[in-house]
């Protein structure tokens, strides 16, 4: 949390590792569901390449192809679907992908000033990259 933004090396090492573990987890049938970068430790503040994933205390068993209902985890990272209140363990790809974003960007794809303003952010899929002419949308 206090750099303020990685490299794409450096970022990319991170994301590798967690979607290693993201991967194990899914593969034992376990969605972590609150995904965030307080979630992950680095090792050392100089080795990118060892991270720890923390917190699974919203984590759930899920059947293959069974939705989940309960609305977990953090406004920032919350994936549309969970809103919806019908998702898979999937939602934890997308959380990934907002800490990927946060890695390079250093703030948050949909922020506001409280979580009902993020949410609807999140659903309408709208982001950018600050400082770019490049702005992307993505269809929910």
């Amino acid at each position: 949390m206090k750099r303020k933004a990685f490299s794409e090396k450096d970022a990319a090492l991170v994301t590798k590792q967690v979607l290693s573990a993201v991967a194990y987890c899914h593969g034992k049938k376990v969605a972590h569901r609150d995904l965030k970068p307080e979630n992950i430790l680095l090792v050392s503040k100089q080795n990118t390449e060892i991270v720890k994933l923390i917190d699974f205390g919203t984590s759930q068993v899920f059947a293959p192809g069974e939705e989940m209902t309960q609305g977990y985890g953090t406004a920032y990272y919350v994936a549309p679907e969970v809103l919806s209140g019908h998702y898979t363990e999937k939602c934890d790809i997308w959380s990934l992908g907002v800490i990927l974003y946060i890695l390079l960007c250093g703030s948050p794809p949909f922020a506001g000033d409280d979580d009902d303003e993020i949410f609807a952010k999140i659903k309408q899929g709208k982001f950018g990259f600050t400082g770019k002419t490049l702005h992307l949308h993505i269809l929910l």
